[in-house]
């Protein structure tokens, strides 16, 4: 991947850099890292004003600062200082893996990696279990030069075992919270990688989706999210809900730089079958996409069915209404009413006591969980099924169990089959047809249109349920005299002053150079992060690391 020219800019801004650390100029010219991106951070590795060693050091210090009080991060990897001085030598010979090269990055702590971190999705059950091999999304990152720094802490099992507990609470990592307010509910269930990206305790995060992880926590922390095809980035070695709706993205403070991840995680892998359906041999360089003018002559449609405002979500559609000037601005022409032909079928399923929706997921997950505890190397508390994972928590007492229950488990377990049963098909085929033909590909298809818009806040479902693409990007923010809102379960304050939330653009399989360049178009006319700032930030910065 080549940088695009303000790169040069950059080099030459920096270069004050590295006359700073030799006492011509103040240290001020270091960037903020709450918001420096990937092509700054990487032109002062090349000019010499920091070094990997540095930017690891820095972002250690700034998990350490914040987690007392956010719970972002469960575990540092205790390997990051050393991996990140074999990447300065490298790049002191010569020697560059990709375009962010040394540069540190969170994963989710689903992720599994073949090191000294553990890969629990939150519970003590996997504590000291071992895999053999990194997971793939994981090696690339490696391969790519990138510092694996820690794990994020997430809604246990991925929000996926309890209809009592709260997004970003897991028994191993503790309760996540956002950095825009007091207790806020950081959304989940990549929630840990949403605030750590939001606070610049590293240079972005992976994350997972099953249905909105990685959207909703990424609107609700200011981040930009891809929720990628299903199929283009491997899910082999991570630790699933679905098979036929998992996902991994990237969650970064810019389009800029989730593309540049993106361009690195993507593409085949032989252990992930799925993977196979990708039209090209060698996956798109996303950072190609970022096109100030993409937007110019696009047809972009509004699915009015799928909203739902009232008195609380006001803020949302007024930021709405402005995001669609914004569009047409830039030359967008706008298609209203581009509604979803099975939105009132999707609904009644979503309400019903055991949906077609739920029993994807639940047969699913009996399935994939199995699957994922057969290839473990060491398995220390004898996990091999739903079943045992539900009796380990049901006795362990830092489970918190019963005060969180397992009624996701309990439903799955009361299905009696998995994915392999003719029960499952029927389902599943049912369900696709909500994102598919009566939902998403159905609208782009009536109205000849190139994307969807909605709210972030409405808009994970349907694309969740046909595997389809989706890039939130920062919309706007309650005001300053909201009233605060909490969740029923725990108290987390889900709507309140300066709580970010996003827009998202949907689009057909394989479509995320498009919606990557929507998204920039869209992100670089209003600079939406810049606006609000998060109530607790790390003081750590590269200056106070740095010859130290």
């Amino acid at each position: 991947m080549l940088f695009k020219a303000v790169s040069f800019l950059l080099l030459l801004s920096l270069s004050k850099l590295v006359w700073a650390k030799n006492g011509y100029v103040e240290i001020s010219c270091y960037p903020d890292l709450l918001e420096v991106g990937a092509e700054e951070l990487i032109a002062g590795l090349e000019s010499g004003a920091w070094t990997s060693v540095d930017l690891t050091k820095a972002y250690i210090a700034r998990i350490e600062e914040s987690n007392p009080v956010l719970h972002a991060v469960t575990e540092i990897n205790p390997d990051a200082l050393t991996i990140a001085a074999t990447l300065d030598a490298e790049r002191a010979n010569g020697t560059i893996r990709s375009a962010l090269h040394g540069i540190p990055m969170l994963i989710k702590n689903n992720i599994a990696t073949m090191d000294q971190m553990n890969n629990t999705a939150g519970s003590y059950s996997l504590i000291g279990a071992k895999v053999p091999r990194d997971a793939t999304v994981a090696a690339k990152l490696r391969e790519a030069g990138i510092v694996l720094l820690g794990k994020s802490n997430l809604s246990q099992w991925a929000n996926f075992r309890s209809s009592n507990s709260s997004n970003g609470w897991s028994a191993y990592g503790g309760q996540v919270t956002g950095a825009y307010y007091p207790d806020m509910d950081p959304s989940g269930s990549s929630s840990g990688s949403g605030v750590g990206s939001s606070i610049g305790l590293a240079f972005a995060s992976l994350g997972t989706e099953t249905d909105g992880s990685i959207l909703s926590p990424s609107s609700a922390n200011n981040l930009v999210g891809i929720k990628p095809s299903v199929g283009l980035t491997s899910r082999s070695l991570v630790i699933p809900i679905s098979e036929h709706q998992d996902t991994v993205g990237p969650m970064a403070r810019s389009v800029t730089d989730a593309a540049y991840v993106l361009s690195i995680i993507a593409g085949k892998d032989p252990n992930d079958n799925y993977t196979s359906a990708q039209p090209f041999d060698t996956p798109p360089d996303y950072t190609q996409a970022l096109n100030f003018s993409s937007l110019r002559g696009a047809r972009i449609g509004i699915p009015r069915n799928g909203l739902t405002f009232d008195e609380t979500s006001q803020p949302v559609s007024d930021a709405f209404d402005a995001a669609i000037q914004v569009l047409k601005s830039a030359g967008a022409t706008i298609v209203d009413n581009a509604n979803f032909s099975a939105w009132n079928q999707y609904v009644a399923d979503a309400n019903a006591p055991i949906g077609n929706s739920t029993i994807v997921l639940d047969a699913d997950f009996v399935s994939n969980l199995a699957n994922y505890l057969a290839e473990l190397t060491s398995n220390p508390n004898n996990i091999y099924s739903l079943a045992d994972e539900s009796n380990f928590t049901h006795t362990f007492s830092l489970e918190q169990y019963p005060q969180r229950d397992t009624g996701v488990w309990d439903q799955s377990l009361s299905l009696g089959y998995n994915n392999s049963d003719y029960r499952f098909w029927q389902a599943y085929q049912y369900t696709s047809y909500f994102g598919g033909e009566g939902g998403v590909l159905g609208a782009l298809k009536t109205y000849n249109l190139d994307a969807l818009i909605l709210p972030t806040d409405y808009s994970p479902g349907l694309p969740a349920a046909a595997g389809l693409p989706v890039v939130t990007v920062p919309m706007g923010f309650y005001p300053t005299n909201s009233t605060v809102l909490k969740s029923r379960n725990w108290g987390l304050v889900e709507i309140g002053p300066n709580i970010p939330f996003g827009l998202s653009f949907m689009g057909s399989k394989w479509s995320e150079e498009t919606l990557i360049g929507f998204a920039y178009a869209f992100e670089q006319r209003t600079n939406i992060r810049e606006r609000v700032q998060p109530y607790f930030v790390p003081n750590t910065q590269l200056a106070d690391v740095i010859g130290k």
